[in-house]
């Protein structure tokens, strides 16, 4: 099976991930194009169906031929150690993420209720003082030199998430469970270790919600968490692993990806001066522009799916239960839909992009995502319109799920005197308000498509 495509794959010269891929991976997906539509590669799970059309992934995410549970194969069980991977197998695969039909559109519509506009817009403020605290700072240490992912890009999506959750005192390891997570999801074969570590977390993350649905049900409050404790009194979620996957996967998810699309957002925009420019002078633009940073660097590169059913694509056999990666990053760059789709221009009027994917399992938390960007490239943008880059290179991670930066360097050239009246006539909550309608339809918008 693997023969049929592998003149192609040699083609690109060597293995698909390496250091170059990583800090670049767009000429690897261009080459894949140009060379077909359908790749095999025995670099992602023991081996995978690489999609990198932006018909053909925007193909998979819809057709229900292609399920979204995979992760049987994912968490695997070593023969001198059975069994010690069940705990985290057992919650993992309940996730939304995770999940087909029946299942996923009921609990879907459970957590909807928890995405509702009025609640975002009830939140709108508090993430915006939230982004406005973390730069206080920033200032108030009086520093030259800031690194933003450490300071805003990182504390900033915890916050949003676990306020939407109810979680007034987010627990200390919060973070450092949900980069387990990421560091194990985000791998193309991910280690012996890093599936410990992941389990681990996954069990920190599921007590600490156990305990807290226990105080929600006794006195609920208008959050998702207590909205999920009394969906599981009515019957409309099952307690236990289901219910916990939840929880424990919404933080994670809404940390990892906004986390990510912060830091490539500034860095793309401060990299392309003309477009920082441009929204310094245009701020109604900023809409537009997210959702065109969204599409050059797609914090999450590409999703998996199982083939439910033997079926020919493109003229080749797909058997049942191959995986099957739909590069969504790659599709991102299609000039097929894209014109000079290697170019970031910030008034790209083609449509919203696959970062959030589509169908089904359109991101379920795309709309906070959307209020965390425009938030804090608003405050940027009026703080401080001369921020650069400090260092030329960006420092990209090592995940080829992901598409992120560990570290993020900026300079601060304090503005003095200058104020831009285009943003002083803009308040941030009247912004961010804004924001939440354009986000909240467009997301709307992709369920329905």
């Amino acid at each position: 099976m693997s023969a049929v495509l592998r003149p192609a794959l040699r083609a690109l010269q060597g293995p698909l991930v390496t250091p170059a891929f990583m800090a670049n991976p767009y000429p690897a997906y261009r080459a894949m194009r140009e060379a077909g539509p359908l790749h095999w590669c025995e670099e992602f799970s023991g081996g995978a169906w690489l999609l990198t059309r932006h018909a053909d992934v925007e193909q998979v995410l819809k057709d229900p031929r292609f399920s979204a549970q995979r992760t049987g194969a994912w968490v695997k069980d070593r023969e001198e150690a059975p069994g010690e991977l069940r705990g985290f197998q057992q919650l993992f695969a309940r996730a939304l993420l995770f999940l087909d039909a029946p299942e996923h559109p009921r609990i879907r519509k459970v957590l909807n209720a928890g995405f509702r506009p009025d609640l975002l817009h009830g939140l709108a403020p508090r993430i915006e003082q939230v982004a406005c605290k973390l730069l206080d700072r920033v200032e108030q240490e009086h520093r030259e030199t800031f690194d933003f992912i450490d300071a805003v890009a990182r504390p900033l999506p915890v916050r949003a998430m676990t306020l939407l959750m109810g979680i007034e005192q987010p627990h200390e390891d919060f973070m450092a469970w949900s980069e387990h997570l990421a560091s194990f999801i985000g791998e193309a074969q991910p280690s012996r270790e890093q599936a410990r570590r992941a389990q681990a977390s996954l069990v920190a993350m599921s007590r600490y919600f156990d305990c807290l649905l226990a105080l929600k049900r006794k006195a609920p409050g208008d959050d998702l968490v207590s909205r999920l404790a009394q969906a599981q009194v009515k019957g409309q979620i099952e307690d236990g692993a289901e219910l916990l996957a939840q929880c424990a996967m919404l933080l994670f998810a809404g940390h990892e990806t906004t986390r990510h699309l912060l830091g490539s957002s500034v860095q793309a925009l401060l990299a392309h001066p003309a477009q920082w420019q441009r929204l310094q002078r245009e701020p109604a633009l900023l809409p537009g522009a997210i959702r065109e940073l969204l599409r050059f660097e797609s914090p999450v590169q590409y999703t998996g799916r199982r083939v439910a059913t033997d079926l020919v694509l493109h003229g080749t056999q797909l058997r049942r239960g191959e995986l099957v990666l739909a590069m969504i990053g790659a599709a991102s760059r299609d000039p097929a839909r894209y014109p000079d789709p290697d170019v970031l221009d910030i008034t790209r009027h083609q449509g919203t992009s696959l970062a959030f994917g589509s169908g089904p399992h359109v991101c379920i938390g795309a709309a906070l995502t959307l209020m965390e960007a425009s938030a804090v490239l608003a405050q940027l943008l009026q703080r401080w319109p001369r921020l650069s880059l400090a260092e030329a290179a960006p420092r990209w991670g090592d995940k080829p799920a992901y598409r992120g930066l560990t570290a993020l360097p900026l300079r601060i050239q304090p503005a003095h005197a200058v104020h831009d009246t285009n943003w002083a006539s803009h308040s941030p909550p009247d912004a961010t308000s804004t924001q939440t309608c354009w986000a909240t339809a467009l997301v709307a918008q992709e369920a329905s498509s």
